[in-house]
């Protein structure tokens, strides 16, 4: 009965965590306002890897952050309850791998020394400001997976299937399916259809770390979490306590339940580190030998990583630094024009440091123009956010992507500090616009420009068409001053593939070096440097 009754509650609280992280999920979208109302970047805020990483990679982290040591804290007195109860990628992992009966006869792997490696690189590799740990860290994978993959294949699959029932209206069935259809409307599906580039890319990754549990169960939990091996570090010191009495006869019978492979069915031979405390042990035990409490002795095994694997490891995370960073791209004429980071992006080498590309930002942006990167920022910025104008510009009037940021990456604006923000310049390619190339009317670009004074102007001009005739036609400039580089523009341009005006990074805001105007202190000192 207390068996059925501890795992009973384990899984009702691991349920309603994963409830919980879908709820906030699901409220990463405007609701009609500058303002989400929900703290929907909690579970990253909680995230102590998430903190010593930024920490050591930038120097300074997201007050939020702070929460995180409450989880330091948490693990310290209870173990790796995150693991066991909390996390919503370990309680999927969990479901998949309880989907396979497991096999008896498989001698459990000893590769629990791998996620410790692989922390001790990214911790090297913070050191000297790379920022690695989001593409491993589980809540940032998730989020990133959930949001570039999972949620868009759910809402096509949701809106393909009543748009089918729809059409098709077998027996009427349209009279139950649109009163349906109509709630998950304004619940869980997104406003509209969101696309991503990188969309198959992410979800064979994510589908791969599910897989993994057909293989052994919670795979990616035992041997490759960076953040289950950080808790594992501090659970080795935790108040709670296993105990093992003598009545123990070595039966196997906890081996078989234990979710860490945590070897707690041979003494001497227990590994504290991978107990996710989930009490599975205790509870099938037929001699009742097993028990958890704050009181006694705590005996620690030691933890051989193996010294030259410590050393290989921390050398590898460094090595990668210079590894990722020795490309065309840092220099000033070959940055990559069409890296449109979001409005309030810091610098590009601290907004590297920070950006653990969660896909927070890509989840929220109302026009859907945030998309993952694949090469555009280099290896190092693989899967952080940049605005494709072609897909999405980015509205005048929304800060939300500042707001989900959870290290700082992209600073919170306010409208009128936005409103000042240049992200790019637009620049107009007179051999395929209309009025310019084909005398043809059209004043597209200056009719969606949203600023105060338009950034976009025409120009009267008369001009010939192929027969001779003086048609006047409104040609569209571009004032740099006043251009924000917002790509509305460019998402509008009515001509079909590469658009006749488009949003070059040139000018933005962030950086002294990419501009396309230098002011007298600029030019100042470039002379100085250059004298």
């Amino acid at each position: 009965m207390r068996h059925l009754t501890i795992q009973i509650i384990r899984r009702l609280v691991q349920g309603l965590f994963l409830l919980f992280f879908l709820f906030l999920f699901v409220q990463t979208e405007s609701k009609g306002s500058d303002e989400l109302g929900y703290p929907v970047r909690l579970f990253l805020d909680f995230d102590p890897l998430i903190l010593f990483t930024t920490l050591l990679s930038a120097h300074a982290v997201a007050k939020t952050f702070l929460l995180s040591l409450i989880l330091v804290v948490f693990t310290l007195v209870l173990g790796r309850v995150l693991c066991g109860w909390i996390c919503p990628l370990g309680t999927l992992n969990n479901m998949i791998g309880s989907l396979i009966k497991p096999r008896i006869e498989q001698k459990p792997r000893n590769w629990h020394r791998i996620k410790y490696l692989l922390l001790i690189g990214l911790l090297a590799s913070s050191l000297f400001t790379l920022q690695p740990v989001g593409i491993l860290d589980p809540l940032s994978l998730l989020i990133r997976s959930f949001s570039i993959s999972v949620y868009p294949l759910f809402n096509h699959a949701v809106r393909s299937s009543f748009d089918a029932a729809y059409s098709v209206n077998p027996a009427g069935i349209a009279l139950v399916t649109e009163p349906v259809y109509t709630v998950l409307k304004k619940s869980v599906l997104s406003f509209n259809q969101p696309v991503y580039r990188q969309g198959v890319l992410i979800g064979i990754l994510f589908l791969t770390v599910l897989g993994l549990n057909l293989v052994e169960k919670r795979f990616w939990c035992k041997y490759l979490c960076p953040l289950g091996a950080l808790l594992g570090l501090l659970s080795r010191f935790s108040l709670l306590k296993r105990s093992v009495s003598e009545a123990c006869t070595e039966c196997g019978a906890c081996a078989g339940v234990c979710q860490g492979g945590a070897s707690p069915d041979v003494k001497g031979e227990w590994k504290d580190a991978e107990c996710y405390y989930c009490w599975n042990c205790d509870d099938i035990c037929p001699n009742n030998a097993v028990s958890f409490g704050f009181s006694g002795k705590k005996i620690t095994p030691a933890m051989d990583l193996g010294r030259r694997r410590v050393v290989a490891s921390a050398l590898s995370g460094i090595a990668a630094v210079p590894l990722l960073r020795i490309t065309p791209l840092g220099l000033a004429n070959a940055k990559d024009p069409a890296l449109l980071r979001p409005p309030g992006s810091l610098d590009e080498k601290e907004f590297l440091a920070r950006c653990v590309k969660c896909g927070e930002c890509m989840k929220v942006c109302i026009t859907n123009g945030l998309q993952p990167t694949l090469t555009e920022a280099g290896m190092e910025g693989i899967w952080s956010p940049v605005l494709v104008p072609r897909i999405g510009y980015c509205e005048y009037r929304c800060t939300l992507c500042g707001q989900v940021c959870p290290t700082g990456a992209i600073k919170k604006l306010s409208l009128p500090e936005k409103a000042k923000v240049k992200i790019g310049l637009a620049m107009i390619d007179k051999g395929r616009c209309l009025p310019w190339a084909h005398a043809t009317p059209c004043i597209m670009c200056e009719e969606v420009c949203p600023t105060p004074k338009k950034a976009v102007w025409l120009e009267e001009t008369a001009v010939r068409d192929r027969s001779g005739r003086m048609v006047k036609v409104q040609q569209p400039r571009v004032d740099l001053e006043l251009c924000i580089g917002c790509g509305i523009c460019e998402t509008k341009c009515p001509v079909l593939g590469r658009p006749a005006i488009s949003v070059s990074s040139v000018g933005e805001s962030r950086s002294k070096e990419n501009q396309l105007l230098l002011s007298e202190r600029n030019m100042h000192e470039r002379n100085s440097t250059t004298g």
